[in-house]
């Protein structure tokens, strides 16, 4: 009797308990919020993930507020870029069945840069360039009429892409030249191993109309050239392993080279070099040439700076130096300067910090931790 008047008292008190209960919470739905209003000091860097190579991002910084706004998945050895108006994010990637094996599927994703979600997609062929990344593994015609996305068999191609259309609209062959380096509307040079330049002019099509090789501006074997050219008004500088810089014009119908001039005195040549991944930014008003520069010799050209030099790109003369080892920071890998009136420089280094300096003054202003593990090219609009 005493034990059901205990069930008894246990069950009425449930009972209350679970009358008495909050309803139940509602469902969540998830949404995608939109970013705050672009700004010059923003920065999207490409996170290669070189240990694990199948998971690269691309990670958006701001560097004013020093916070990360997002992330942009990247998939396997991407090359990225931005549209003419800085409103798309294009990621050329390969993704595998298997994860890291099984059926191979080269694409490109098209990203919305208020949301930086996928919006459109256009499968290529299974012949995407997976290259250490630079300007020119995937790039927008000037009038964003055209995409062209560099090729690897390893025979050396391109395709063309309508980013209206999301479609591939053909392929030209460039007899062993590589990569697409974008002028004007409708020509795309490709760099040969002979130091010339391959430019290819499209019809209102896409398709080849004609093509012309230059002469050499440079000797690979006496002193190459990175690819990773840095943007000039007309086109882009291109630095050499020893430190010149050679300016191509490729505003007409032919590239046009100008007159190379040294990063370094003849004292210096053969000892302080450039290096890294991106080893040049250029602020395109104030004529301003960064690059990371230090102590070296022959087979160097990876090595990330200790020093940050800046040049007069009128003048051709060095006009400051700036040491980051006494801001405590790793040799610099890449570097990218925001184009506005007040500009940041970004420095990336080899231990996957990113820093904030004033471009101006050299001020270190941030040193932003561990952002991703191989931060190696640096965008922005």
């Amino acid at each position: 009797m005493k034990t059901s008047l205990i069930g008894a008292t246990l069950l009425s008190l449930a009972i209350g308990a679970r009358s008495l209960a909050a309803p139940p919470l509602p469902a969540e739905h998830l949404t995608v919020e939109k970013l705050p209003p672009n700004n010059a000091h923003r920065i999207y860097v490409l996170d290669n993930a070189f240990v694990n190579e199948i998971d690269a991002r691309v990670h958006l910084f701001d560097g004013d507020t020093y916070r990360r706004l997002g992330q942009i998945d990247a998939g396997f050895g991407p090359g990225f870029n931005l549209s003419p108006d800085g409103k798309t994010t294009v990621v050329a990637t390969t993704y595998f069945s298997r994860g890291s094996r099984g059926t191979r599927t080269d694409i490109v994703e098209f990203n919305d840069n208020t949301t930086l979600s996928v919006t459109h997609e256009i499968i290529l062929p299974p012949k995407r360039a997976m290259t250490l990344p630079t300007y020119f593994n995937i790039a927008y015609s000037a009038d964003s009429r055209f995409l062209y996305v560099s090729y690897v068999t390893p025979a050396a191609s391109f395709g063309v892409l309508d980013p209206a259309k999301y479609s591939v609209i053909g392929e030209i062959d460039t007899a062993g030249c590589v990569l697409v380096i974008p002028s004007g509307p409708n020509r795309v040079s490709s760099l040969c191993e002979s130091g010339r330049l391959l430019t290819v002019t499209l019809d209102a099509e896409g398709h080849e109309a004609s093509r012309a090789m230059s002469d050499a501006f440079f000797d690979p074997d006496k002193d190459p050239i990175f690819v990773q050219g840095v943007p000039i008004t007309d086109g882009y500088a291109f630095l050499s392993f020893l430190g010149e810089v050679r300016e191509v014009d490729l505003s007409g119908a032919g590239p046009v080279f100008h007159q190379p001039w040294p990063l370094v005195s003849a004292a210096e040549k053969g000892q302080w070099r450039p290096g890294g991944q991106q080893v040049g930014a250029i602020h395109r008003h104030l004529g301003k040439l960064f690059v990371p520069m230090h102590r070296g010799g022959e087979g160097s050209h990876k090595d990330g700076g200790t020093e940050i030099w800046v040049f007069d790109m009128k003048t051709h003369q060095r006009v400051a130096r700036w040491p980051v080892s006494t801001q405590k920071l790793a040799p610099v890998v890449a570097v990218q300067v925001s184009q506005d009136d007040a500009p940041i420089l970004f420095a990336a280094t080899d231990r996957s910090e990113v820093a904030v300096f004033d471009a101006l003054t050299g001020h270190l202003r941030h040193i932003e931790k561990q952002l991703g593990q191989t931060p190696w090219l640096m965008l922005n609009p």
